[in-house]
């Protein structure tokens, strides 16, 4: 006979004992997982914490675990997201003031033993970290402030694309007038100017000397037509290579110029962006310090992910988490 070797969901086992799934589900839920003597039970679906796995390096995040609803998970950085004992606290919902209720629940000296806090830059984390640990460092995880900066470019060059799109719809309107039919122009490499901007997207968030020979021939078409484009691109390599430095005063003396230069520019979209880098300047640099990222974080949302998608969603959530806290805290 020859052995199913997929994953033992209860689908899969209930069809190799010959049995209903449903049935089998609930006995496990009910009778053997331990689930309805859980003693976090009775408040899960608001809160768990588990104030022995505090460390003084933390991370906090948000993640949705089922209809778009956010949960602010709180992990430790000392243990792989793969390993038990990395889970610190799961609260139901984002705003600062309920995440600080929660983590307040527990006793202010393990709070007093986190020393650093990696986290994006929504305000409500920061807020909620520093009131919740008051002997602690937030720190932006670079990753997120990266994004700000490539999202401001990617703005600009998808507004081209409008524009490109509304003047070529004018263009067929007119030709259509005429009686005549419209052929757009045709760019050397055999893009047209829509579809340039288009395959232009990718291309932008690497390094020149990480493009390939046809997004090399793209970039220069790009560049040539569009010449802000090429300045702000250049800038945006200036800005990640800030993150190279060791030295957090050297760092904050690059960013300051590198605001300048961009400020210069006159782009509603890099204002946009130099006001929420001046807004959370010293946690940017505080990164520096230890070089800290959210990267356990994120790496445990994953986890988050794929066991909800290995479960086909989430039912329901307190029983997630129990699942969950048997695998992570």
């Amino acid at each position: 006979m020859q052995v199913d070797t997929r994953t033992d969901t209860m689908s899969n086992i209930a069809s190799y004992y010959l049995v209903n799934s449903q049935t089998l589900q609930r006995h496990y839920k009910h009778k053997v997982s331990g689930f309805k003597q859980w003693n976090q039970l009775a408040h899960s679906e608001n809160y768990l914490i588990y104030p022995e796995n505090i460390t003084d390096k933390l991370s906090i995040d948000e993640v949705s675990l089922s209809n778009g609803e956010l949960y602010t998970f709180v992990t430790n950085k000392n243990s792989k997201a793969k390993n038990k004992k990395s889970l610190v606290a799961v609260i139901n919902g984002t705003e600062a003031k309920i995440i600080q209720e929660v983590l307040e629940k527990i006793p202010l000296e393990k709070r007093n033993e986190v020393k650093e806090i990696s986290m994006d830059m929504a305000r409500n984390m920061h807020l909620a970290a520093s009131n919740s640990f008051p002997k602690s460092t937030s720190v932006v995880d670079r990753f997120h402030v990266v994004k700000l900066i490539m999202d401001a470019l990617q703005h600009i060059r998808v507004k081209y694309r409008w524009k490109a799109i509304e003047d070529e719809n004018t263009a067929i309107k007119e030709a259509k007038q005429k009686g005549i039919k419209y052929s757009p122009k045709i760019l050397a490499n055999g893009d047209t100017l829509k579809e340039l901007l288009v395959r232009s997207k990718y291309l932008l968030y690497k390094f020149d000397d990480q493009w390939t020979l046809n997004q090399s021939k793209r970039a220069k078409l790009l560049f040539q037509m569009y010449p802000d484009l090429e300045a702000i691109y250049e800038l945006t390599l200036e800005f990640r290579c800030i993150y190279q430095n060791k030295s957090k005063e050297k760092a904050a003396a690059q960013f300051t110029e590198w605001k300048h230069k961009v400020s210069a520019l006159k782009l509603d979209e890099f204002n946009t962006v130099v006001n929420s880098l001046e807004y959370h300047f010293d946690n940017i640099l505080n990164f520096f310090t230890n070089r800290s990222t959210n990267a356990n974080a994120e790496s445990f949302n994953s986890k988050i992910k794929a066991f909800r998608a290995n479960l086909r969603g989430v039912t329901d959530v307190s029983f997630f988490l129990f699942r969950l806290q048997n695998l992570f805290a």
